[in-house]
């Protein structure tokens, strides 16, 4: 029973290890592997959820790493990868799209219905300012009548 347990918590132990991508790429310079990580860390998994690349396990990520490293290794611009990336996958790839086109309007969404809320209130307070006057003046009637009621509660008080 012991073993057992033992056995269980070194596989406890281990299980994160075995999690991790252990990436074998060899690199002509430091700054590749700096660029290689980074643009890794910014891709995103076509198959996982909410993964990067450098994080997920998937065949799809696992080619991905390795088209990375060929483009790189080939010379091209973080710029020309994450193009390419984009025109094959979309800009789903991307874990901070580009700002402009559809993701402007995503950005700009909140702010737009706040704006859009705060102009609804504005009309609706005045909408009800504007009814306040008219209800508070009252006619010759009406006036006559208030009286009539507070004369009357003062001479029952």
């Amino acid at each position: 029973m012991m073993w057992m347990r033992l056995a269980l918590v070194v596989m406890l132990c281990a299980a994160p290890s075995a999690w991790t991508v252990i990436e074998t790429y060899q690199f002509d310079a430091p700054e590749l592997e700096q660029r290689y990580y980074r643009l890794s860390q910014e891709l995103r998994c076509p198959k996982c959820q909410n993964q990067n690349i450098a994080d997920s396990n998937a065949p799809i990520s696992q080619d991905l790493r390795k088209l990375l490293h060929q483009q790189l290794q080939a010379g091209a611009s973080d710029g020309e990868i994450l193009d390419y990336m984009v025109a094959r996958y979309g800009e789903f790839v991307r874990y901070r799209p580009r700002f402009g086109g559809v993701s402007l309007l995503l950005w700009a969404a909140p702010g737009l219905l706040l704006l859009a809320g705060m102009v609804i209130m504005l009309l609706v307070l005045r909408s009800r300012k504007g009814t306040g006057k008219a209800s508070a003046a009252l006619g010759p009637d009406e006036r006559a009548r208030l009286d009539q009621l507070l004369e009357k509660a003062e001479r029952e008080s």
